[in-house]
């Protein structure tokens, strides 16, 4: 086995949710977690991963058979953008869509929760990335139900039924969406309620980061505890064989970084995408091709004259 894969498997192990498992997200994961490891090492790994990223994805999107979606969740300045950022530079841009979801636009309240992530999913041979996702029908309309209303839903059930039969309906659209030859990962950027008020509060001192600031950000802060709860639950529903979701500590983003990186890089490992083959016929049409340009290539003989 290739060197590589062997570090990415012994990294990413500890952080996957087994399914099944019931998950206190605040007991048994560690924001601040590196696994001993230091950031030198840590860049090291990512350039080798991002190596690793490039070469597979090139296969991936040659062979254009099957897909790769990222769901990347996590609060606020947890790093999902400049996650992104570090784990896709060096891929093919061609190959890679990049998704970011926000609150529900009007049309998108007109359908099921689902829709808007459906007509987002990438092609069969390309990765696509979910900034924020069809989870957050599970996390912030959770925690702030009154944006239930404008769904309009036809006879609402009542208490926990709703958000199970939401984890059931999200888990049967992701095994639909594997068993159709889209691969489906899932990052939770697991970040501590410390560090996110230190780096909002550098958004408010860094005139570059102002735009980068909303007032949500404290109003979603102050649900702090009913948002660990609902991301509990969240793992311990949605966690799958098909759909696994991994917990990647977020308090130290270059081993965020690299953790995601590995996630990504492991899941096309075991995908395995070849380079197509050709057929007899075909190679036999590139040998006749390579014939004809190396003789438009091949140096003009001139004859010497008196």
């Amino acid at each position: 086995m290739d060197e590589r894969v062997r570090v990415i498997r012994r990294l990413v192990a500890p952080l996957r949710v087994a399914p099944g498992r019931a998950v206190d997200l605040g007991g048994d994961f560690d924001p601040a977690y590196s696994g001993g490891m230091k950031r030198p090492e840590a860049a090291s790994l990512l350039a080798q991963g991002i190596e690793l990223l490039t070469e597979y994805q090139d296969r991936l999107f040659a062979q254009a058979s099957r897909g790769v979606l990222l769901v990347l969740q996590g609060p606020d300045a947890a790093g999902k953008n400049s996650t992104i950022k570090h784990v896709m530079r060096g891929i093919d841009p061609q190959g890679v869509d990049v998704r970011s979801f926000s609150g529900p636009s009007a049309e998108e309240l007109r359908h099921d929760f689902l829709w808007r992530c459906q007509r987002a999913l990438p092609e069969r041979g390309r990765i696509g990335v979910f900034n924020r996702s069809h989870y957050e029908e599970v996390l912030v309309v959770r925690v702030h139900p009154e944006l239930l209303v404008p769904q309009r839903l036809p006879e609402l059930p009542r208490g926990d039924s709703l958000w199970k039969r939401r984890y059931r309906e999200i888990n049967e659209w992701e095994r639909y969406l594997v068993d159709n030859g889209t691969r489906v990962v899932k990052v939770l950027l697991n970040l501590s309620r410390t560090k996110q008020a230190e780096r909002l509060r550098k958004r408010i001192d860094d005139p570059a980061k102002h735009w980068k600031f909303s007032a949500d950000d404290i109003r979603d802060r102050r649900s702090w505890d009913e948002y660990q709860r609902a991301y509990s639950a969240m793992l311990s529903h949605t966690s799958t064989e098909w759909a696994p979701w991994y917990v990647v500590p977020a308090d130290r983003k270059w081993f965020a970084r690299l953790a995601t990186a590995a996630v990504l890089a492991e899941t096309l490992v075991d995908l395995d995408p070849r380079y197509p083959q050709v057929t007899v016929g075909a190679k036999q049409e590139m040998e006749k091709a390579k014939g004809e340009l190396e003789a438009e290539l091949r140096p003009t003989e001139h004859v010497a004259t008196d």
